[in-house]
């Protein structure tokens, strides 16, 4: 899967040379929810026609294009970490990293991310602001929550359905709440709105982070 260096030889008694070092079974397992987000948002992005790039989002003050930059810088960040290379700026300027075709920046930079999550990179440990410093494989569990309201984002401002995946759905929300309070102090997130009574859960992480369901922004 994406996410783990091409297998080879093990070694041994055998004599065999050994390949390349392969992700472990778990952190394949670990990754699972982190590439099924990403899928829904490439299946997303691919469906946005190229007229709708320019439309506004439920992000204030970023289009559909900027949206979607954003995600695609991610890839560079994530790749940043696992490499030790100085990190992009994600928020300032998002579009810069898809100025042309958004899917083929986005594949690519997926593509170059992944090559970099080795075993070792894995285990990299992280920054993860208040909360310390955590291995890169735990980091990317909890980044679940990125790309998959950003992927709710991009369906809104292009017109498109999005129902989320509702396990991911689950642990997104578990990492919302933990998250939200720096984030909020450090201006990158949004006061909660209230979820109508009896409310999904998609419902309600969404209000949670600011987000009014039916894609439109409140005061």
């Amino acid at each position: 899967m994406a996410g783990s260096a091409a297998s080879g030889g093990t070694g041994g008694e055998h004599g065999r040379e050994r390949g390349p070092e392969r992700v472990p079974d778990t952190a394949d397992r670990r990754l699972g929810g982190y590439e099924r987000a990403l899928d829904l948002f490439e299946h997303v992005a691919g469906a946005v026609t190229p007229d709708a790039w320019a439309a506004p989002s439920p992000c204030a003050g970023w289009t559909a294009r900027q949206v979607a930059g954003h995600v695609i810088g991610g890839q560079h960040m994530i790749r940043s970490l696992a490499t030790g290379a100085d990190r992009p700026d994600v928020n300032t300027g998002p579009e810069r990293f898809c100025p042309g075709d958004v899917l083929l920046a986005w594949r690519y930079a997926r593509k170059e991310c992944a090559a970099a999550l080795t075993g070792e990179a894995l285990a990299r440990p992280v920054p993860l602001g208040p909360l310390g410093e955590v291995p890169l494989g735990d980091y990317l569990a909890g980044y679940i929550l990125e790309p998959l309201v950003h992927t709710w984002d991009l369906a809104v401002a292009t017109g498109q359905p999005c129902r989320l995946d509702p396990d991911l759905v689950h642990h997104a929300f578990a990492t919302a709440r933990v998250i939200a309070t720096p984030m909020r102090a450090a201006g990158h997130l949004g006061p909660p709105l209230t979820a109508p009574p009896g409310a999904g859960e998609q419902t309600r992480l969404l209000s949670f982070l600011g987000r009014s369901p039916d894609g439109l922004q409140r005061p």
